[in-house]
């Protein structure tokens, strides 16, 4: 099967040598999102803020595979303190308000451009 490179300009340029998504046959691999709205812009107003812009990249690069959200089968998300993880949760739940997908929550020390959340995930595709 051959892959499909997934690009949104709905959503902020990877930071880095890496695709935003990749389509392979009905399995879209989103790589972790990070707080930056569509002009490369650090967001600012807390973990739920960041989870919020997160989540609304990840919408996009999923529009732009043919996916939605409702198609999320499995998320991670990387926090620098779990601490904040409530402020996670809460922005999270809006997101997927009614059977979420499978997911981790994983601490790491820091993240790129000193961001507080990332989160990456796997749809499938009808």
């Amino acid at each position: 099967m051959p892959k499909e490179v997934i690009l949104s300009a709905a959503a902020p340029a990877a930071v880095g040598p890496y695709s935003q998504a990749v389509k392979v046959g009905p399995l879209v691999f989103v790589s972790g999102q990070i707080p930056l709205d569509v002009s490369g812009n650090k967001v600012s107003g807390g973990v739920s803020r960041e989870t919020d812009q997160c989540l609304e990249n990840l919408k996009a690069v999923l529009a732009a595979a043919g996916a939605s959200m409702e198609q999320v089968v499995k998320v991670t998300v990387f926090m620098t303190d779990l601490a904040d993880f409530k402020f996670m949760n809460q922005a999270y739940e809006r997101h997927f308000p009614s059977n979420p997908p499978a997911r981790s929550t994983v601490q790491a020390v820091k993240l790129p451009k000193d961001v507080h959340v990332e989160i990456e995930a796997i749809a499938v595709v009808a």
